[in-house]
């Protein structure tokens, strides 16, 4: 009789990756300078829980320095299309003098809308302004802000979102609830961007925005 050995299920190797973005949703902060002009960061690690929504910072990052003078921030979402918009902010700094560690990869920029082609729109509850172009729009204030990492060279900002601004494309009909359908965030997936996948695949059991149809 032949006997066939039926193939590994796994077939994984041990490595080294050098981050561990293994596809996660991209922000822009924004937060509110000591001269009360706006800066402007994207950052790739944030989760959200209920109404807290935790990030991830480098700690010489100017957004840590602005947080920790005034808590006010506003965590605007992208779209997938935003991805170049992004992009063009990666290498800029609002620090000046430009932090010692970060001078070989990074610029200071003061006014990096501007930079971006992105606009500025004024917010309802907090001091920094929204990004008009994203299409979901954060409130928020820093609850605490907390040093992490080996040698302490990242911040966990936990934040309390006090408001929320939704395009209105992306709002099921006469409900608070964003339509998942319609809302496809930028994905930051080991350095490269990615829209969310296609089609839908299901939904969770607690889900208030399935369709009968």
């Amino acid at each position: 009789m032949h006997t066939e050995t039926a193939p590994a299920a796994t077939d994984h190797l041990p490595i080294s990756p050098s981050v561990l973005y293994f596809g996660t949703p991209v922000a822009l902060l924004t937060t509110e300078n000591a001269d009360r002009t706006a800066n402007l960061a994207p950052i790739s690690s944030a989760w959200a829980l209920g109404h807290t929504v935790v990030l991830g910072l480098g700690a010489e990052g100017h957004t840590v320095a602005n947080l920790t003078a005034r808590p006010e921030l506003v965590i605007n979402l992208p779209s997938a299309d935003m991805w170049a918009a992004v992009e063009r902010l990666a290498p800029l700094t609002g620090a000046h003098p430009v932090p010692a560690a970060k001078r070989p990869v990074y610029r200071h920029e003061p006014d990096k809308f501007a930079a971006a082609g992105l606009s500025p729109q004024p917010s309802e509850t907090v001091r920094p302004p929204r990004v008009a172009e994203c299409p979901l729009q954060l409130e928020a204030r820093v609850r605490t802000l907390t040093p992490a990492g080996l040698d302490g060279e990242f911040r966990i900002a936990e934040c309390d979102v006090v408001r929320v601004h939704a395009s209105a494309a992306l709002v099921v009909p006469g409900t608070q609830h964003v339509d998942p359908g319609a809302w496809s965030p930028l994905i930051y997936n080991f350095r490269h961007y990615f829209a969310l996948s296609r089609p839908e695949l299901g939904h969770g059991f607690r889900s208030q925005t399935t369709s009968n149809t």
